[in-house]
């Protein structure tokens, strides 16, 4: 093996998953795996809650890119450019003229780059995935779960790192607190 490089490929909206595929099989029916350390679409992993159920969800960090560690050859390349369905090529080049033709030249990530970004990537798989909020102060839920279950209120505070809230809810006749679980509440 020679010198890897990092390289940003240009991928269709929402079929960054299917074109690593691809490539991937491409490049082992061709018997290039010696060139390719790997393909990466970065993803961070967040918990969304809707309809009050808590799922958590891969969301892409680069949307419409990903990212391949090799060592190019005129094969790959033309793997990458022609081969592989929703993908259409490189996202840095240089354009070289040679005689009346002009040449396109990837550019690789530049070391600092690459590491920034596999670093956000690795962070990412070790931590816990992040909760995503869709609550908001001062606006109105029911609560679905629990003893509460059926009463309304207005949610007062939001705890992210502990995915509760605190509802303000009208139990005879008197303003109560309760503190919950994003999975106890929905929007009105």
């Amino acid at each position: 093996m020679g010198d890897m490089k990092w390289y940003v490929l240009r991928a269709a909206g929402g079929k960054e998953k299917k074109a690593k595929e691809y490539l991937e099989k491409e490049i082992e029916r061709s018997g290039l795996q010696d060139q390719v350390a790997q393909v990466l679409v970065p993803v961070k992993k967040e918990i969304v809650t809707k309809n009050g159920k808590r799922k958590a969800v891969d969301k892409l960090l680069f949307p419409g890119y990903v990212l391949i560690q090799a060592e190019l050859s005129a094969k790959l390349e033309n793997i990458i450019r022609n081969l592989v369905p929703g993908m259409s090529g490189f996202l840095t080049e240089k354009k070289t003229t040679t005689g009346a033709q002009f040449e396109r030249i990837p550019v690789p990530l530049r070391e600092e780059e690459a590491q920034r970004i596999l670093g956000v990537q690795d962070e990412n798989a070790d931590n816990a995935a992040e909760t995503l909020v869709n609550y908001e102060i001062g606006e109105s839920v029911r609560i679905t779960d629990g003893p509460f279950s059926g009463f309304s209120g207005v949610v007062d505070e939001i705890l992210e790192d502990r995915s509760k809230v605190k509802v303000i809810v009208v139990i005879f006749g008197r303003k109560t607190q309760l503190e919950l679980s994003f999975t106890q509440v929905t929007k009105e």
